[in-house]
């Protein structure tokens, strides 16, 4: 079986016909419903999914099987899986968030910083939460060709030129 990206999760019902409230983590939002059937992460449930409308902070969809409210709200949370070959080949220069997280991560002297616990976004840049030894608290690098000019997913390695101060 084919490596499953989370692709979205269910926030809940939206309304009270069975629709749900869906967090898209695709470049394009309604292109979630291009890569259905969904699953969650055990395989136990798969979704076909059409999506309704776009709505604050989200879309209403349609799941298949899904017809209550009561339904929709038991899914509150589940996170939405296709397998990693349903997703489209990226340009050189681009990541999946999953393959960046776990990733180590050394400055451009070979020090170990840490390894990449998350990615966030703050809605201008990405963001990637380091956490490891020697470090009280997780550090937010800017995922920017200038902060971090290598990403080797062969060698499960990122080299970072943070800006100063970040990491003392």
């Amino acid at each position: 079986m084919s490596e499953l990206i989370c692709v979205g999760a269910i926030g809940g019902a939206f309304g009270v016909k069975g629709e749900v409230r869906l967090k898209s983590f695709t470049a394009e939002a309604e292109a979630i419903a291009d890569y259905a059937p969904l699953s969650t992460e055990d395989g136990s449930r798969e979704f076909d999914v059409v999506v309704t409308r776009s709505i604050k902070n989200g879309l209403a969809a349609r799941l298949s099987g899904v017809i209550t409210k009561e339904d929709a709200d038991a899914l509150r949370g589940t996170q939405l899986f296709a397998p990693r070959d349903r997703l489209p080949e990226l340009p050189e220069d681009e990541f999946y968030h999953t393959d960046l997280i776990g990733l180590e991560v050394r400055d451009t002297g070979g020090t170990v910083l840490g390894n990449v616990k998350s990615v966030q976004n703050n809605g201008a840049d990405d963001l990637l939460e380091i956490h490891g030894p020697g470090l009280k608290n997780t550090v937010l690098l800017p995922f920017t060709r200038a902060a971090v000019p290598t990403v080797d997913l062969n060698g499960g390695r990122i080299i970072a030129d943070p800006p100063d101060g970040l990491f003392d």
